[in-house]
């Protein structure tokens, strides 16, 4: 199953809409993230990643309740797993 996961912008790269990268940190695990599908996300936002790109901004309680459901569930082990998205050249 692929699931959404919440996880906080702590750095941003890049100044082109489609190809800003952010590190996302997903509760100590931190991944490189196609920013491309959320322009509107900023430094210490919370954002929902799908395979490798944010696909919405949320706000911290939400995050926090969806980690929380993830981690009752043992879905978060997909996360040491997944490949980051890769910036286009």
């Amino acid at each position: 199953m692929c699931l959404g996961i919440p996880g906080k912008v702590v750095h941003i790269t890049g100044d082109d809409p489609l190809y800003r990268m952010g590190k996302v940190d997903f509760g100590g695990i931190q991944k490189e993230i196609s920013l491309a599908y959320a322009p509107e996300a900023q430094l210490n936002d919370y954002v929902i990643v799908h395979a490798g790109f944010a696909i919405s901004v949320v706000d911290e309680d939400e995050a926090m309740q969806v980690f929380e459901y993830l981690k009752e569930m043992g879905e978060l082990t997909e996360l040491e797993d997944a490949p980051a998205a890769q910036p286009k050249s």
